[in-house]
């Protein structure tokens, strides 16, 4: 007598072991080849202005099995991947992985409003708002980052370096340092901040001028979010976690540095005019962060109302409070270091904000432990320590330890 202890119909079980096997014997590299074979076009076909042609290769690529493969991939790997939308959905196994990447389509594609969540800002009472898609909505999301991401790459401002590729935030460091190291340098800074910036990008500026299936982008900006069981439209911004937020806010903010070229570096032929740099005019982003230098007050105050326009029409606006003008000698913070010149030597430090937040990080781990073993207290302080440490090491790397130090002895 036959007896079966399993629900699962024995059809279902073969397909699940078919798509396990499937998902398993995946040819990566070829998969990844394909994708930026196909993505080196986009860039190509972006350089030599032929955009109907972009139109088509993007097409071609969110069709791509292949690119459905990698965005599968690409969210089943990051840190939100045991993270459910508002369906509890997760895609584990190898072949709920593969199922996935069989459904991707555009076809009928309607986004599911995000989970929201409150997040601790470190160092602040207020919290810091959190969507979280469904899987479904973030592979599509990852898709369809996979054909903008070569555009956003080759209209980016050069001096932009968040959420770049082989760019980071020490590279923004090192451009504010040539900027600034010199002693005939630029002695006026203006530190940018822009007030809720993935939050208040207007949804019409961003319609009319991201290089992407409208339909498609139009469901990631209005799918509204999920909170205490409340559904809660999304009248402006990007949510804070979608994948592809950060490029539409890199591409929103790229054009800040010609609009300043334009008038400073730009003669009335259209023409690069080398006496405008005795302006000494610089500016270097890193996401929504910016600096810009100049040879004098003035000249900064000018540069931050072009900056305002620029913003407005995009639905941004420059925080009156954090947008500040400094003068060298006096220091400015940019990326949790701190900017100074002494006695006409640039000196880059951890900002004393920087400082604080880690000791108040290691004091508060320190006093829950009291409890613990020695050795599992340093397993927990190490990473913590290190990427900190990792972090500033670029720049007066003596006093980063000197500042570290007193904190162990107190305790």
């Amino acid at each position: 007598m036959n007896v079966s202890y399993s629900t699962t119909p024995k059809g279902e079980k073969l397909m699940d072991m078919r798509l396990n096997l499937q998902w398993n014997d995946i040819d990566w590299r070829k998969v990844e080849e394909n994708v930026n074979r196909m993505q080196t076009r986009i860039t190509k076909a972006v350089i030599q202005g032929k955009w109907n042609l972009v139109k088509r290769l993007q097409y071609l690529l969110t069709h791509s099995f292949y690119a459905k493969l990698l965005a599968v991939r690409a969210i089943c790997q990051n840190k939100g991947k045991r993270t459910a939308g508002i369906d509890g959905k997760k895609w584990l196994t190898p072949q709920a992985k593969m199922n996935a990447a069989l459904c991707l389509s555009d076809k009928n594609y309607k986004a599911t409003p995000s989970r929201r969540v409150y997040i601790d800002k470190p160092g602040k009472k207020e919290k810091r708002p959190l969507s979280i898609p469904t899987m479904y909505d973030r592979a599509m999301q990852a898709l369809y980052a996979f054909a903008l991401n070569p555009i956003a790459e080759a209209t980016a401002d050069t001096t932009s370096f968040g959420f770049r590729k082989n760019r980071s935030a020490q590279d923004a460091c090192q451009q504010a340092f040539i900027c600034l190291s010199k002693k005939n340098s630029a002695q006026w800074i203006l530190e940018g901040d822009i007030k809720g910036c993935f939050d208040n990008i207007n949804h019409e500026w961003l319609l009319a001028n991201i290089q992407m299936d409208k339909s498609i982008l139009k469901q990631f900006l209005k799918a509204g979010f999920i909170y205490k069981r409340n559904l809660n439209p999304t009248k402006a911004g990007t949510p804070q976690g979608g994948i592809i937020s950060p490029i539409l806010a890199n591409m929103t903010l790229d054009g800040i540095q010609k609009a300043i070229a334009t008038k400073y570096y730009t003669s009335r032929s259209g023409k690069t005019d080398k006496k405008y740099d005795l302006k000494k005019v610089n500016f270097v982003r890193y996401a929504d962060d910016f600096i810009v230098t100049a040879d004098s007050e003035e000249t900064v105050k000018d540069i931050s109302e072009i900056i305002r326009l620029f913003l407005k029409e995009r639905g941004l606006e420059l925080s009156e409070n954090k947008t500040l003008i400094s003068h060298i000698d006096d220091g400015f913070d940019f990326l949790g270091w701190n900017f100074r010149k002494y006695n006409g030597k640039l000196l880059i430090k951890p900002s004393k904000k920087s400082i604080d937040k880690i000791t108040q990080k290691i004091s508060e781990k320190i006093k829950d432990a009291k409890t613990w073993k020695q050795e599992e207290l340093i397993y927990d302080l190490n990473p913590i320590i290190t990427g900190w440490s990792n972090y500033h090491q670029s720049v007066v790397s003596k006093y980063i330890f000197s500042k570290l130090d007193p904190i162990f002895r107190t305790f």
